[in-house]
């Protein structure tokens, strides 16, 4: 009998439930033992945490994954503290370094018979993932981030959930910004990559969109808004990325803790103060947050992880290693970790959404000369 380990790492993202119970039902179909490890490889890590919750790592059976395809969230638990790679250890005085764990990591696993792992993650995991291969252990990776920023693949789970839920606020908003003849100024997560507000953005029918990847001019932004007021359209909606950045300037960064990537925020509201002073007009900021990490997943979002988490089980029965599922569509296929770690999926400048944008009038705040609605 094969015995297999699953950890998810990294932010939440729904759908992480659905690939956990593919692996769970594809693996028993194989006669084979599923065990989960908690929050990312805290379980390994920090054992002494779960000693009253069954364990660091335990055994996944049928009932254990019972009904949770369709739940948010993970029930493995998950984390974006705590890099094996870099383990934040703090001294006598006070002072923290990092050091490399992840020996222990294979120890632990092949103290508790496992064979092989499957990471689901993004970029970090990812990486994790690929170290841990290096060191002779079978391990597939699984990508998973709402940013859909992993290279090599069409898509990640997640992305298609988020975008539902921010088209979805920016549609509700439109009716309130018109009313009130009001900016709305909407921010949304993506971090470096501004794939969630160019989807929500277009598919929500927003005036301007700034991305990461579009360095915007706020000034030419404001004179969009005032095209519109001319133009009859007393309001505008505002679709910010959170890792947009103005042009010669910097992006937000609301601060870092030990053991973490940097943590954005702010961009919204500072388009937004600086929209009120130039244009005289009422603003508001809505700022989505975690809202689009939670609640159940698409239909699209679901169908995706169970054919990952299936992909990933296939592979080690293949007795693949060092690879990662891929979207390539139509099918999943398996991809070199190395070649799908480091690398940054971005918004292209001549996407065929961003040309459909500019043809329909939405504006990236990095011209003066625009169409007119």
């Amino acid at each position: 009998m094969k015995r297999i380990a699953i950890n998810t790492g990294g932010g939440d993202a729904p759908g992480l439930n659905a690939v956990i119970r593919s692996i769970v039902l594809a693996s028993h179909q194989l006669g084979w033992e599923c065990w989960g490890i908690r929050n990312g490889f805290n379980g390994i890590l920090e054992p002494e945490k779960y000693k009253n919750q069954g364990g660091g790592i335990k055994p996944l059976s049928l009932h254990s994954v019972k009904g949770i395809t369709h739940l948010g969230g993970t029930i493995l638990g998950t984390t974006n503290k705590g890099n094996p790679l870099k383990f934040p250890i703090q001294q006598k005085d006070g002072s923290f370094i990092d050091i490399d764990r992840s020996q222990e990591i294979i120890n632990s696993l092949k103290d508790h018979a496992i064979d092989a792992l499957i990471s689901i993650g993004g970029d970090g995991s990812m990486n994790i993932a690929h170290a841990l291969a290096q060191k002779d252990f079978q391990v597939i990776g699984v990508p998973k981030t709402i940013d859909n920023d992993l290279d090599n693949t069409d898509a990640t789970f997640g992305f298609d959930t988020a975008v539902e839920f921010a088209t979805t606020c920016i549609d509700r908003l439109h009716s309130t910004a018109e009313a009130h003849e009001r900016i709305m100024v909407v921010e949304v997560m993506g971090r470096y990559a501004g794939w969630i507000a160019l989807h929500a953005g277009v598919a929500g029918t927003a005036d301007v969109i700034l991305l990461p990847e579009i360095p915007y001019d706020i000034n030419a932004v404001a004179k969009k808004i005032f095209e519109r007021e001319k133009s009859g359209s007393h309001f505008s909606i505002i679709v910010v990325a959170e890792g947009a950045k103005p042009l010669h300037g910097n992006f937000s960064i609301i601060g870092k803790n030990i053991g973490q990537s940097e943590r954005l925020g702010g961009a919204g509201d500072k388009v937004a103060k600086e929209l009120e002073i130039l244009t005289g007009k009422e603003t508001r900021v809505v700022v989505l947050g975690h809202l689009q990490r939670g609640g159940m997943p698409t239909a699209n979002d679901r169908l995706l992880s169970l054919r990952f988490g299936a992909a990933a089980v296939r592979a080690i029965a293949k007795g693949m290693t060092d690879m990662m599922v891929s979207l390539h569509s139509p099918n999943v296929e398996c991809i070199p970790l190395a070649d799908a770690i480091g690398k940054r999926k971005t918004v292209s400048l001549n996407h065929d959404i961003i040309l459909t944008a500019r043809e329909l009038g939405i504006y990236f705040g990095d011209e003066l000369s625009f169409i007119q609605e």
